[in-house]
């Protein structure tokens, strides 16, 4: 079956409340009808600029998905700091980035915090983006796809297939997030491939085609026709890309 395509931008730590409106403004100002048929668009701005944001979106009546960068698994409580599904939920947020692996490098996010996170999402009707990927050490060793696989297998562990289907995964090989380096577009597919597979073990072949699988390493409007060409790569979690109009467009359109 054709998967529809995925971009989903990562702003991670940058735009105040006034930088995300002018973005989100700038980007509705672009919507065009056709990306709905072709390809769903998620921004992902930090935890204080999800309400502005999805504002904008609303009162322009378009298609575009807001999403946070991070939860924490309990609906509340002594975690200081932290924010609740509830609290995303209310925002109008459809969408949550987990498992990044900024967070797992230096706040230590585990394969079993991940996997609490997503169960707690679905219970709420919030979609999970699970990120997965591989250091330059285990690329270098020839590892990957056993490391990879495996953090995919925590990630849903305890998760049902009608849920399953529910959740994006996105691959991001750590050696080429904000480096500048990418996978090559063989290498990107070998790994996201490699997590279908994985998927169809878990839940079945229909499960593995209806879920997305994006790459998230450095993809830019040089690359991207290259590796969305890949059998197995439904669009990409965007970095420093999203975070300009005229890059961010330039992504969703070549969805089309």
């Amino acid at each position: 079956m054709a998967r529809k395509y995925m971009m989903a931008g990562n702003w991670k730590m940058n735009k105040t409340i006034g930088e995300a409106v002018v973005l989100a403004q700038d980007i509705s100002n672009q919507y065009e009808d056709s990306w709905l048929k072709n390809c769903d668009v998620v921004v992902c701005p930090p935890f204080v600029d999800l309400k502005p944001v999805k504002t904008v979106f609303e009162f322009d009546r378009i298609e575009i998905g807001v999403g946070a960068q991070n939860v924490h698994w309990a609906e509340s409580g002594a975690y200081t700091g932290e924010i609740s599904v509830p609290m995303l939920k209310e925002t109008g947020c459809g969408w949550c980035i987990i498992g990044h692996s900024e967070r797992r490098e230096m706040f230590g996010e585990t394969n079993e915090g991940v996997n609490k996170k997503a169960k707690a999402l679905l219970a709420a009707k919030i979609n999970p983006i699970i990120c997965v990927g591989e250091s330059l050490a285990i690329r270098d060793e020839g590892t990957t796809l056993d490391f990879v696989c495996a953090q995919v297998k925590a990630a849903f562990a305890g998760i049902e297939p009608d849920e399953a289907k529910d959740c994006v995964i996105a691959y991001e090989p750590i050696w080429a997030i904000g480096t500048g380096r990418t996978a090559t577009p063989e290498q990107a597919q070998e790994v996201c491939a490699a997590i279908r597979s994985t998927i169809a073990d878990m839940y079945g072949a229909q499960v593995a085609e209806e879920m997305r699988v994006l790459y998230g390493g450095s993809m830019n409007p040089g690359n991207v026709s290259l590796l969305i060409a890949e059998p197995d790569i439904d669009g990409g979690l965007i970095g420093g890309a999203a975070l300009k109009k005229e890059s961010f467009v330039q992504l969703i359109e070549a969805c089309k």
